[in-house]
């Protein structure tokens, strides 16, 4: 019989790999703590139209990447793509968009894209997140990307990251934008891809988003949105701009990156790094002003950004390392019970300890070695009958006896 592997485009976590991947969370997770964060978890499916609305119709995560079926009860529903339109699905099922505004989550989970698999990118994929729901100031805008410096700081992977920003202005700059680009585009239409063709008419700024070398080609020289930004846009921009500088945290500008949904407005940002090809980013978002009503909430300004796990723990200098065990050792059946009564002890103060399930000392010590063990606390009948315990230091090779009550103190 073949032996079964994981489905094409997804992983075991075990071992080094989970450590770095628990060590992005917990990073993640204690950094937008301190920025009054708190974490929501939602359905890893919903129904498809959370999805079809919060990514747009036209887009390729919907035509293309989601993995979506019609359940036993005939409803389509989908597993997520991504987790905002979630948590935006969540803010009104729940009716929290009336009252405690703004709500500051914290989320970290699986998502699932039928796309190539490649270095740092599955099918199963896995990503933080934070997003700020009902708050229009840029102030939030600064705060959220503030967060996430402090998460790579935190992880140690801030040096060779960069954050790049933008805006897409309001309504009436990406109107006046748009026109622009279809101006520019629509001369080049023929060189366009097919894929470029079709964004022209549905929405031409998610051409400047496009991997097509011929297309990359022409975008290289269409306009940016900086000459059609209304007073109000560019005011909002450079406060987001400023608040970054009081923040300390380093930036460059990038007219080049877009959102193209047309409830995206304003800030749009990624942390790039080139550590890792192609693939080089590692934290992207923006400001989102109307997917809570596309959920059918009232109007909800908010901002928000996801990061890859994978890639994250991909730039972690080291993978942390596992916690070294206590070795409890009996020596003889009438020591099993003691060395259990020692054991626990151990464990209710803090201390990672295991005991092997069978073997005479030889092949307990062997084990001890095997688990990477740093001590081991030997019992035998003699041990027992004098209330001590033999603590022998696996690093130094050295051994002394301790009265039982003070071993877990000794090791904590």
């Amino acid at each position: 019989m073949t032996a079964l592997q994981p489905v094409r485009g997804t992983r075991d976590l075990i071992g080094e790999e989970f450590r770095r991947h628990h060590a992005v969370v917990e990073a993640a997770r204690r950094a937008s703590a301190l920025y009054g964060f708190e974490e929501w978890a939602t359905p890893i499916f919903e129904d498809t139209g959370v999805f079809a609305r919060g990514l747009g119709d036209s887009s390729d995560v919907v035509m293309k990447e989601m993995y979506t079926f019609t359940d036993r009860g005939g409803d389509s529903v989908t597993l997520r793509p991504e987790m905002t339109a979630g948590v935006c699905r969540a803010l009104v099922s729940n009716g929290l968009t009336q009252s405690n505004l703004p709500r500051k989550v914290f989320y970290a989970g699986p998502m699932f894209r039928y796309e190539r698999p490649q270095k740092g990118r599955y099918r199963q994929f896995h990503q933080i997140g934070i997003e700020v729901l009902g708050a229009a100031e840029p102030l939030a805008d600064a705060e959220v990307i503030a967060c996430g410096w402090d998460i790579l700081v935190a992880l140690g992977v801030s040096d060779g990251t960069v954050l790049e920003i933008n805006t897409l202005g309001d309504a009436e700059s990406r109107d006046a934008y748009r026109a622009a680009l279809v101006a520019y585009f629509g001369v080049h239409r023929d060189a366009l891809s097919h894929d470029s063709q079709l964004r022209l008419e549905k929405n031409p700024l998610r051409i400047l988003d496009s991997k097509d070398e011929g297309d990359r080609a022409i975008v290289a020289d269409a306009p940016v949105i900086g000459a059609h930004l209304t007073e109000a846009a560019a005011g909002f921009y450079a406060a987001v701009k400023a608040h970054l500088v009081r923040f300390g945290v380093p930036f460059r500008e990038n007219p080049r990156i877009v959102r193209g949904l047309d409830y995206y407005s304003h800030t749009a940002f990624e942390f790039v790094t080139d550590r890792l090809g192609a693939q080089g980013t590692v934290m992207a978002g923006g400001r989102y002003n109307g997917l809570v009503e596309e959920m059918g909430g009232p109007p909800t300004p908010s901002v928000g950004w996801a990061a890859g796990i994978e890639r994250l723990s991909m730039l972690l200098p080291a993978a942390p390392a596992a916690p070294r065990p206590v070795a409890v050792i009996p020596v003889g059946d009438a020591a099993e019970g003691p060395a259990l009564d020692v054991l626990q002890a151990l464990r209710r103060a803090g201390v990672v300890a295991e005991i092997a399930y069978r073997g005479n000392l030889k092949r307990r010590m062997e084990r001890a070695n095997r688990i990477g063990a740093r001590a081991a606390v030997i019992l035998g009948d003699e041990e027992i009958a004098a209330g001590v315990a033999q603590l022998r230091d696996l690093d130094a090779g050295t051994q002394e006896k301790v009265p039982l009550p003070e071993v877990p103190g000794r090791l904590a």
